[in-house]
This record gives C-alpha cells, sequence and structure tokens, in this order.
C-alpha cells in the first residue's frame, strides 16, 4: 500500500469483451466492414485512445463507413446509436466509440491485444480432451456441455474464481462465455497475447472530470459512506486516494477503480471482484504503460474501494492507535504513518496539507 509510482511510457489501448460462444476456427481478422458512423448531426470524433480525453486523431463524417481490426474496453459513451463503454480500433492510434455506429450487417469484432493494437482470439488448449463448460466459476458447479480442443470462444468478460492448474498456466480467473457459461482461463490461449479483459459487472474506466473540485465532488459520497460504516475519517481516504492516484490519474484507479493500492494475497478479499497482475511493462486501455510488480484488486466501483480501504484501517490491529483519534483527521493521518501505512516520511504532512488546501474536513 502507500503511494504508487507509476510510470507512464506511452498511450497503447486493449480490449473489450465480444459475444456469444464461437465454436470452431475463427476468421483471420485483418479488416472489419460493416460500420457506418451515425451522429445526430455533425462529424465523429476520433481519438488517440478510447476516451475522450485522449488526444484528437481527426474526425469521421457522418454516415462515413471505417474499417475496423478490433475492439476495446473504455469510457463509458451515451450516444446517438447506444450508451456502451466499447471503443474499436480503426487503425494505429485512431479509436471511436461504438456508440454512434450502426452495423450493417452486425459484425463480432475481436479484442485487441494488450501490448499491441491487433487482433487476438481466444482459443480451448487442452491435452486433447474436451473443456467443460460450468455454470459458476468452480469446477464442481453444473456442466453446460464442454469445447472441444482448438475450439475458438469468444469470451465477454472474467470474474474471479476457483483456482485451476490447467494447460495455459495456473489462474483463479474464469472467462464468461455466454448466460451462465464459464470456462477457466487456465485453459485458454490468445493468439496475439491476452486483452485488458473487464470484470463481470464492472464500471467502465473511470475518466476524471471536472478537475481537482470535480475528483472531490465524484468521490465525496464514497468516502462518507465508508467513513459511516467503518469510522475511518472522510477527509483522511479523500486526502489518500487524491495523493496516491494523482487525482485519478493513475492505471489503478481509472481501470480497475482501485484508489489505494490495494494489493491481493491469494484472493480478493471481501469486497474487491479480482486480482489482476501490474506486471512489468503492463498497458491499460486509458492510461498508458507503466512498470509495475504486484498483483492488485480489482474493485466493481469506486464506493467499494473505499470500503475495503476503510475496513483495512478499522479492523486491524496495527492502525487501533489511529482509529482512538478517528475525530481527529490530522492525527489520524500521523498515527497511520506511524503504524507503517507507508514509507514516504512526509505521508502524514502531505495528506494534512491537501485536506487543509480543500478543507475535506467538512466531509468527515
Amino acid at each position: 500500500m502507500g503511494v504508487i509510482h507509476i510510470s507512464i511510457r506511452f498511450v497503447m489501448v486493449l480490449a473489450l469483451a465480444a459475444g456469444a460462444i464461437l465454436v470452431g476456427a475463427l476468421p483471420g481478422y485483418a479488416k472489419i466492414t460493416g460500420a457506418v458512423v451515425s451522429t445526430a448531426e455533425g462529424p465523429l470524433n476520433v481519438r488517440s485512445g478510447p476516451a475522450t480525453d485522449q488526444k484528437s486523431a481527426g474526425t469521421l463524417a457522418r454516415g462515413a463507413s471505417p474499417e475496423v481490426f478490433c475492439k476495446a474496453r473504455g469510457e463509458q459513451i451515451r450516444g446517438h446509436v447506444r450508451n456502451t463503454s466499447t471503443w474499436l480500433n480503426i487503425g494505429k492510434g485512431r479509436w471511436i466509440s461504438e456508440a454512434y455506429i450502426v452495423w450493417s450487417p452486425f459484425q463480432n469484432v475481436p479484442w485487441c491485444a494488450a501490448a499491441k493494437e491487433v487482433a487476438t482470439v481466444s482459443k480451448v488448449t487442452t491435452a486433447g480432451g474436451e473443456l467443460n463448460v460450468r455454470a459458476a466459476a468452480n469446477s464442481t458447479s453444473g456442466r453446460q456441455g464442454g469445447l472441444a480442443n482448438g475450439a475458438a470462444v469468444l469470451v465477454q468478460c472474467q470474474v474471479w474464481g476457483q483456482e485451476v492448474n490447467g494447460t495455459a498456466g495456473k489462474s483463479g480467473v474464469w472467462y464468461q462465455v455466454g448466460s451462465k457459461r464459464f470456462v477457466s482461463s487456465a485453459y485458454i490461449k490468445w493468439s496475439s497475447g491476452q486483452p485488458w479483459l473487464p470484470w463481470c459487472g464492472q464500471d467502465a474506466p473511470t475518466v476524471p472530470r471536472g478537475g481537482q473540485i470535480g475528483f472531490i465532488q465524484s468521490h465525496a459520497p464514497a468516502a462518507k459512506a465508508s467513513d459511516k460504516a467503518t469510522g475511518v475519517p472522510a477527509s483522511v481516504t479523500l486526502a489518500q486516494a487524491i495523493l496516491e492516484t494523482g487525482w485519478g490519474k493513475g492505471a489503478l484507479a481509472r481501470e480497475d477503480h482501485n484508489l489505494f493500492g490495494m494489493k491481493c494475497f491469494g484472493s480478493p478479499g471481501d469486497h474487491a471482484i479480482g486480482c489482476r497482475d501490474y506486471a512489468t511493462f503492463e498497458c491499460s486501455p486509458t492510461a498508458g504503460c507503466f512498470d509495475m510488480k504486484a498483483t492488485f484488486r480489482a474493485y466493481a466501483n469506486v464506493a467499494d474501494s473505499y470500503r475495503d480501504h476503510g475496513e483495512l484501517l478499522s479492523n486491524w490491529a496495527r492502525y487501533d492507535t489511529a482509529m482512538s483519534h478517528a475525530d481527529d483527521p490530522k492525527r489520524f493521518a500521523k498515527e497511520i504513518q506511524k503504524a507503517g501505512y507507508a514509507t514516504d516520511p512526509k505521508y502524514a504532512e502531505k495528506l494534512i496539507g491537501i485536506m487543509d488546501q480543500y478543507d475535506l474536513y467538512q466531509y468527515d
């Protein structure tokens, strides 16, 4: 825990889930046609990444038919056609929201690989036998049929479940491939590398809006709810979120709503929905590529992150002294530093400076 330092190198983008199960060989994805730009009026903005805070990469006229290569999960957009977090890659460094696309005919667009803007497809890899499809993310749930070795599968999203040691590795992640249909990722390989998969039921990536005041106002309800439930001062947790994410710009905060660097130690715990490895030179859809070696908790939303953090501080004995001063946010900040929350010798000083500057005490 403590402050997470993320080194952004350049913007890369990843992937969003596709549709239902597709058995058999997937076609060779080069260019996909059938996408038609549909806006109320005027052109559609093209971005350098799957979010509206990414650099402009031009426009497409209403009625244009761009060729599509793959797709990614990005900022949630309510557009002329649909409300979606799906963004389409139409060329290197060129992305458009599917919220403004009509398909004629409909096309299944593959995910983009995590490390590069190319399509990646998944297939079953077993020792030769059939892969069981289960009704839930464990091997004891009802069998929903099977998939042959080599069968191609379109993944919708991922969930945390029973750890399995398979031909593709050891993992607790399971892929949803249809309604109440799950397969262990330990038996799935990707043609061009893994995509950045969303967790089933997870909010879309967070894109900071409204500057510093906007961040505080959007996070204050979650901090206050955690304060009420755990006793940890909202002013302190807001200051920690600001300091540790750079006002919500960090990859953990944007992609997996992890605001406090909460790590996984074998399981996601009671409030997170999964564990994601942020390895050396990891790339996230909206926050670029960065160096980090650890497994962090992924949350469905921001509120769950605040609640998990609050329960850690309130339930762990090392922070008992801090909790005894919960009515004094400044003292609380000093005590969690003394208890070893962060290695930065000026951590408490920085928190207090943020609380003073933005009068975060009003949220306690």
